[in-house]
C-alpha cells in the first residue's frame, strides 16, 4: 500500500479528492443561489431573510475555502472553473426566485443535497483515517443539520 506524504493510503486520499471536488462543486452552487436569494427577495419577510440569506453565503464562502484547501492538502487540485462546477453539481438551481417559502425551500432542499455528499465524505475519511476530512464533514454536518431544523421552523 502506497501512502502520501500525510500517512494516509494513496488510493483513498485520491477517491476522497474527487468526492471533495464533487462537494467543492456543490457547495459553489449554492453559494450563487444565495447570493441571487439575497439580491432578489421580496416581500413583507424581506429583511429578515435578506440579511439570513447574507450570512448563509458568506459561511458558504469560507467553507469552500476549506474544501478547496483540504483538497490541495491530500495533493489534488480544486476544481476552479464554472463549466467544472455545472458538470459535477447536483444541488438544485434557483432561477429568479423572490417570494420567502419557495426560497427558504431552495436553501432545504440545498442543504439536504450537501448532506448526502458530507455523509459520504464522512463514511470514506473514517475508513482512510482521514481525522482532518473527517473532522471537517463533521462540523459541516451538525451545522447544516441545525439550519435544516430551524428553517423547517420558519417554513412551518
Amino acid at each position: 500500500m502506497t501512502k502520501t506524504i500525510l500517512g494516509l493510503d494513496k488510493v483513498k486520499s485520491e477517491k476522497l479528492v474527487i468526492d471533495l471536488n464533487k462537494l467543492l462543486a456543490n457547495f459553489q452552487t449554492y453559494y450563487q443561489n444565495l447570493r441571487g436569494l439575497h439580491w432578489n427577495i421580496k416581500g413583507k419577510n424581506f429583511f429578515e431573510l435578506h440579511m439570513k440569506f447574507e450570512e448563509l453565503y458568506t459561511d458558504s464562502q469560507l467553507k469552500i475555502d476549506l474544501i478547496a484547501e483540504r483538497i490541495l492538502t491530500l495533493q489534488g487540485t480544486p476544481l476552479h472553473t464554472f463549466d467544472d462546477y455545472i458538470k459535477a453539481a447536483k444541488v438544485p438551481v434557483g432561477k429568479n426566485i423572490s417570494k420567502d417559502v419557495e426560497a427558504v425551500s431552495l436553501v432545504v432542499d440545498s442543504l439536504s443535497e450537501l448532506l448526502k455528499i458530507e455523509r459520504e465524505i464522512l463514511d470514506l475519511s473514517a475508513e482512510a483515517d482521514d481525522e482532518g476530512t473527517n473532522s471537517m464533514m463533521s462540523d459541516f454536518i451538525s451545522e447544516q443539520e441545525k439550519t435544516i431544523w430551524m428553517l423547517n421552523a420558519w417554513l412551518g
